[in-house]
């Protein structure tokens, strides 16, 4: 019989960005008040649940921090270890980074938009100074991106889930995960085998466990 396995995955609750409608992407806006309020509501949703995890996994940016804090305070797990990686982070938006989403649409054409989505930056691309943050310190030259497609969040964060992840739940470990709606979508695709253009249609509601 094979071994049953749980996994959990949560998107952040709404940053201020969020908020703002702009491309937030690797800035790490904090979460809103509301945003702050839907994290509490998800704890309070897998602590009724009586869900344990053994791991936690998120990304470097506050946003997802402080929605996994909010999950393991509310359901007095605070004690589990955490392991944080910019291999989850939210796409790096690279020149939409800060643009309100609307105003840009409008400006661009919707159809321009979703071209830029799922096949790479269309736009400018500005090389923001995220990479004077001692959390990106240690990495090679040229490893972080500029700029990515839904397709390269996809595929650099593919990886960390195979190799190490996936060998945690195989163990028979309880994973959650707290991270970004398209570094999710990546995982997502993979469990369920979407299509390219499913997953672009693909919603994760903030600070929603999905199990």
């Amino acid at each position: 019989m094979a071994a049953a396995h749980r996994l959990m995955i949560v998107r952040h609750g709404e940053s201020s960005w969020n908020q703002e409608n702009r491309f937030c992407g690797w800035f790490d806006a904090d979460l809103s008040e509301k945003g702050l309020e839907e994290a509490k509501r998800g704890a309070q949703a897998i602590k009724d649940a009586g869900m344990k995890f053994d791991v936690c996994y998120t990304s470097v940016l506050k946003r997802a921090i402080k929605t996994l804090w909010t999950i393991m305070e509310v359901t007095d797990q605070m004690w589990l270890p955490v392991v944080r990686t910019w291999r989850l982070n939210e796409r790096h938006y690279g020149g939409l980074t800060g643009l309100n989403k609307a105003e840009t649409a409008a400006k661009h054409g919707e159809e321009q938009v979703k071209i830029n989505w799922w096949h790479g930056c269309k736009f400018d691309h500005v090389p923001f100074l995220f990479y004077q943050s001692r959390r990106y310190k240690g990495l090679k030259e040229g490893e972080l991106p500029i700029c990515e497609s839904l397709k390269d969040t996809i595929a650099r964060a593919l990886p960390f889930w195979n190799e190490v992840i996936v060998p945690e739940i195989k163990a028979g470990k309880n994973v959650i995960i707290a991270a970004h709606g398209n570094s999710l979508r990546g995982i997502v695709k993979h469990l369920e085998s979407m299509s390219d253009a499913a997953i672009m249609e693909l919603n994760l509601p903030t600070g929603i466990p999905k199990r």
